[in-house]
């Protein structure tokens, strides 16, 4: 069964403060991703990976063609659907790991990284002890759990942000160069949730720059120049 169908999916961006110039980026795009498969969205920088998947998650209103979810009793084309159905998508249906965190100032790493699972209705002190366990697979030092990731290095940021995307258990995932800041060794872990996210039906899109990562986690390469828009 196909969980996320992209067919002909386009995006321009209207420039308004430029006599609304319009910036074409993708056009055409079409594909399928089942459960447990992971499609790594490959090409050059400015080719629109980043702004296709997106899309997917509903950040950018797919301006033509259809991106549709279908999950259990849930089928929604995002490039239909109102904004409180994309919210509802997030929080039942898709996670994504950006490349950059966006936390709350202030806030405890661990409590960034349990945020998701609170908004799922689990108890505040089982979310805290599984973003705990997340964390350490990740190998953030418990003394950094209670301080806030804005003090955190590139790489710890990158971290809680994999931590934050990985624990709630959605049954899309949406991974923008989730390894692109990491060390060998926490790029090895990494590498292993992904694979243990396919084992359990987990449907991914993922960019990945790295080749060997790309090699080990991919079931589908597709190369996404092809889809890019003619200026």
């Amino acid at each position: 069964m196909t969980v996320l169908d992209i067919r002909n999916a386009g995006k321009t961006f209207t420039m308004h403060l430029q006599g609304g110039l319009r910036l074409p980026v993708v056009q055409g795009v079409s594909f399928r991703v089942m459960p447990g498969e992971c499609v790594v969205l490959a090409g050059p920088s400015g080719c629109g990976k980043s702004s296709i998947l997106k899309m997917i998650y509903g950040s950018y209103r797919c301006g033509e063609g259809h991106i549709v979810v279908d999950h259990g009793d849930v089928r929604v084309d995002l490039a239909r659907a109102e904004p409180r159905e994309i919210l509802a998508l997030r929080r039942s249906a898709i996670g994504y790991v950006s490349q950059f965190l966006r936390a709350v100032p202030r806030v405890a790493a661990i409590d960034v990284v349990a945020e998701p699972l609170v908004s799922d209705g689990v108890s505040r002190s089982e979310a805290r002890e599984r973003a705990g366990a997340f964390l350490a697979r990740l190998n953030i030092a418990p003394r950094l759990w209670d301080l806030p990731p804005a003090t955190f290095s590139g790489g710890e940021q990158q971290r809680i942000n994999i931590a934050r995307g990985f624990l709630p258990e959605r049954p899309i995932l949406l991974l923008d160069e989730p390894t692109a800041s990491l060390d060998a060794a926490n790029r090895n872990v990494v590498v292993d949730l992904i694979h243990a996210r396919k084992s359990a039906g987990t449907a991914i899109v993922a960019i990945v720059h790295d080749d060997e990562v790309r090699d080990s986690i991919a079931d589908t390469v597709i190369d996404i120049a092809q889809f890019t828009a003619a200026a």
